[in-house]
């Protein structure tokens, strides 16, 4: 079961009903509305705020449980001795957006400083196959 609160609008005639999913994000939503004022009508005496606008009241939703849940496998299997996974990184990198490449970039050499003036290390490592 879960509570949600339910706005329910006097002098509106489309859509008079809202719900949040707490009274927080309604106060935050209608700032006329004070969030201690509702909060004490709502819990301790469990009765609905009203005025000549809305009518305001938590309500308990029954929800249903999921029946059955599945698990997708999200992977691609690849030979080993044929997969080039540079030119896999490389084909991917070139098909999407420049300013998406560049984020992509400063990101990563942001991760690689320790400081904020720090430059970044640009050793080159080479990869060797073990035999």
């Amino acid at each position: 079961m879960k509570r949600v609160v339910v706005i329910n609008w006097k002098d509106k005639q489309e859509n008079p009903f809202e719900v949040f999913s707490n009274l927080k994000i309604l106060c935050e939503s209608y700032p006329a509305y004070n969030y201690n004022t509702l909060n004490n009508y709502l819990s301790k005496n469990k009765i609905p705020y009203e005025n000549e606008e809305v009518r305001i009241e938590r309500k308990m939703v029954q929800t249903r449980p999921v029946q059955h849940r599945q698990i997708a496998m999200v992977a691609k299997r690849v030979k080993m001795r044929t997969h080039d996974e540079v030119k896999q990184n490389l084909d991917y990198w070139l098909s999407r957006p420049v300013s998406e490449r560049l984020e992509a970039v400063t990101r990563l050499s942001a991760r690689l400083k320790k400081r904020a003036n720090q430059r970044m290390d640009k050793t080159f490592y080479r990869k060797r196959k073990l035999r």
